[in-house]
């Protein structure tokens, strides 16, 4: 059982109790303003340094109060917020889903689906501020925190959670928009405002080493009232995914064994569990986002209602492709990948609340199916407020990388012992016995076919967690190309434009 600790604005005193959350999650509301972060309306007027309604002569006195703050910065990165659209730049760009809704609704998806959005788009310009408002929330942790006089393993744990949501917010924007400002300070003066464009090595070497930091500090797990807190796992996951983004297959190989050395993650039996709210932060779960349904302020997850049929009060949204229902492998006598149904609802099968799907719920006549709930745990009056996590990172998802990270160095063999692992994991999902021919080991040496196997095995064993249009674009030119068809040029379609508002605000970019 948690408590509930109030934001500095809430009522003080009032205390919550509900399994399967976290302390953290207690205060994510806290709006707190250590200075009046202007991400992309400063004027040339501010000649003056920034103060704002709570600056550090009253704030970061207390131990209390660090641990509100990061709080905070957790907060800055849920689905509470409809601007964490992560999941448009995800799957809608990809080939894995479009946008879904009522045609008229959230239109300027549609330009990112196309890959014809400029630097007006407002979804585009809206992601940018609500991750760069996280940033700025972690470096004032960052900066502050160390002058708090409280204990220094807590201390350090709290700076080192910050670090590593800061390089999770930097690695978001550096493979959607490529160079972008790299802001490390508070946002106090012109100078930390008004910050240039850095190169795309440059960001990744902050991020590397804000990881490393992290991964120094950090705990390899907490006890029931802080589960979901960034853990050394964690960022020893992060550390190798950004090496394998940069192809250092080697690098990214030793921290991904570093963390299965760790002993503390595992797949779960059943693939399905991984999306019910009863398996939250569970063995497979590296890092979590959490949410809470029935909050005030709310701290529930909006896509719960984004992704969901109309029937169910939803906007059905980010609706899956035909093109990635046929990445499941299918036995020659029909049964399917079990994946997939716990992955997509789709026709005549069976849905959330046990009604039977239909094809007419949706434009592709496919919804995604991960991130909701039946109406048994979140009523149609809640719609919006969902109590489901969202994970970011999977133990399964280290073992593809790291299969990936084989193949690419030409070790076949130990290549293959990972993939099998997560394949075997999925075979083992299937309700009965299991046709021989679905999902069995995959035994070829050949390095092409191994690669080209394994990224299909990431499409489906991670579809509609928001990953597949990041791994078309490190996976280069040829095969991104060929996945997003003839709107899609990679040469100058890689990156998303950075918002016109920031261009014009921000005098590092526009002198």
């Amino acid at each position: 059982m948690k408590k509930k600790i109030n934001s500095v604005f809430c009522r003080i005193g009032q205390i919550e109790q509900k399994t399967h959350k976290i302390n953290l999650l207690r205060s994510f509301r806290l709006l707190f303003v250590i200075t009046m972060i202007s991400l992309s309306s400063c004027t040339d007027f501010l000649t003056e340094d920034l103060k704002g309604t709570f600056s550090t002569d009253t704030f970061y006195q207390t131990e209390k109060q660090a641990i509100q703050a990061i709080n905070g910065v957790y907060s800055a990165i849920t689905f509470t917020n409809s601007d964490n659209t992560i999941w448009v730049f995800g799957d809608i760009a990809s080939d894995d889903a479009v946008k879904g809704g009522n045609p008229g609704d959230q239109s300027e998806i549609t330009y990112i689906d196309e890959f014809a959005a400029d630097a007006n788009n407002g979804i585009i310009g809206n992601y940018w501020t609500f991750t760069y408002a996280a940033i700025a929330r972690a470096n004032n942790v960052i900066a502050n925190v160390p002058g708090v006089p409280m204990d220094e393993v807590k201390k350090n744990q709290i700076i080192g959670e910050a670090k590593f949501l800061r390089a999770y917010s930097y690695f978001n924007l550096v493979n959607i928009y490529g160079k972008v400002p790299l802001k490390l300070f508070p946002q106090l003066t012109p100078a930390t405002i008004h910050v240039p464009l850095s190169e795309v090595t440059a960001i990744y070497q902050q991020i590397g080493q804000d990881l490393t930091d992290a991964a120094a500090v950090l705990p390899v797990s907490y006890s029931s009232g802080d589960l979901g807190r960034v853990t050394r796992g964690a960022a020893l996951a992060m550390l190798g995914k950004a090496n394998l983004y940069q192809g250092n297959w080697t690098i990214a190989i030793g921290y991904f064994q570093q963390v299965e050395a760790l002993g503390v993650y595992s797949l779960l039996p059943d693939y399905a569990a991984n999306f019910k709210i009863a398996n939250e932060n569970s063995s497979e779960s590296i890092f979590e986002i959490q949410h809470l349904t029935g909050q005030n302020p709310g701290e529930g997850s909006g896509l719960n209602q984004w992704f969901a049929p109309y029937t169910d009060g939803g906007y059905y949204f980010n609706a899956p492709t035909q093109s990635l229902v046929d990445a499941f492998e299918k036995s020659t006598t029909g049964e399917v990948d079990p994946r997939l149904d716990a992955t997509v609802g789709r026709d005549g099968q069976p849905w959330l609340n046990g009604e039977i799907f239909s094809a007419s719920w949706s434009p592709t006549g496919f919804l995604t199916k991960k991130h909701q709930q039946p109406l048994s745990e979140v009523s149609s009056t809640l719609k919006g407020d969902g109590d489901l996590n969202y994970i970011y990172l999977r133990y399964a998802d280290v073992l593809l990388m790291k299969a990936e990270a084989f193949a690419e160095s030409g070790q076949a063999d130990s290549a293959r012992i990972n993939l099998n692992k997560v394949r075997q994991r999925a075979r083992s999902s299937f309700n009965g016995t299991p046709p021989a021919d679905l999902l069995a080991d995959i035994t070829t040496s050949d390095i092409n076919t191994l690669k080209t196997t394994i990224r299909n095995e990431r499409r489906v064993e991670l579809g509609q967690e928001f990953h597949r249009y990041f791994d078309l674009m490190r996976w280069g030119k040829t095969i991104a190309e060929t996945a997003l068809g003839s709107n899609f040029n990679y040469e100058t379609k890689r990156y998303f434009p950075i918002p016109q508002a920031e261009i014009d605000a921000n005098q590092g970019i526009n002198p």
